[in-house]
């Protein structure tokens, strides 16, 4: 692995916010103190098996404190990541404060994204632990690629384009499928998918009590 991760050059750790790095940052985004915790969605619930729709509507109030109540949701449930179905919102919209494998984190949203994978002749699929926040208490390997770029927009209409590696790869990869109706069990075998919704029957309760204990810890 730490051959993988030799650079000619040194790497640039500071944190990417939108996909640009900045000098400081802090260790909660600025939209988690704006934000109001919002229930998150399970699966099984109707609105994570259909194609979310196209956000066509920038610079509202509305989509800054949609964003803003993403981040505090994610927070309060340690996500790395939290799509806009996951908290019963019909809009192709994510949210995400992830590091990558060189432990560089990644902050920011992305509306309306479409995903470039590399072609199927030169990508690496990478088996690797992966969780969701709509499948609590349940963890499971799952094949992704270990590069990935997102086009799309920012909450101004402003053109964005994310890149990922490693686990921010994975989690760019993870929160476009929800925006078409998938979650990461939908990319399971039978038995896997199984074993993933017995963790979640057995474990469910406990993280629910743990994302209610850091919600009131932020008075929420």
């Amino acid at each position: 692995m730490s051959a993988r991760h030799e650079r000619s050059r040194p790497v640039d750790r500071r944190v990417r916010v939108q996909g640009r790095p900045v000098d400081s940052y802090p260790v909660l985004p600025p939209e988690v103190e704006r934000g109001s915790v919002r229930r998150v969605t399970v699966v099984g619930e109707e609105i994570l098996s259909r194609p979310c729709q196209e956000v066509t509507e920038f610079g509202t109030p509305e989509l800054s404190s949609l964003i803003d109540d993403m981040f505090l949701t994610m927070h309060v449930a340690d996500g790395a990541g939290l799509a806009a179905n996951q908290v019963d919102v019909d809009l192709r919209l994510f949210v995400y404060d992830c590091p990558d494998d060189d432990g560089i984190r990644h902050v920011g949203h992305i509306i309306n994204p479409v995903l470039d994978l590399p072609d199927p002749g030169g990508r690496r699929l990478v088996d690797d632990f992966e969780g969701c926040l709509s499948v609590p208490g349940a963890g499971m390997a799952v094949p992704r690629t270990d590069r990935a770029i997102a086009r799309g927009l920012d909450k101004d209409g402003n053109p964005l384009v994310i890149e990922g590696t490693g686990y921010f790869a994975r989690c760019l990869q993870h929160e476009t499928d929800h925006l078409f109706g998938h979650t990461y069990l939908d990319r399971l075998s039978k038995r896997d998918r199984k074993d993933a919704l017995r963790q979640m029957a057995e474990r469910r309760e406990g993280v629910f009590a743990q994302r209610a204990i850091k919600a009131a810890r932020l008075g929420q």
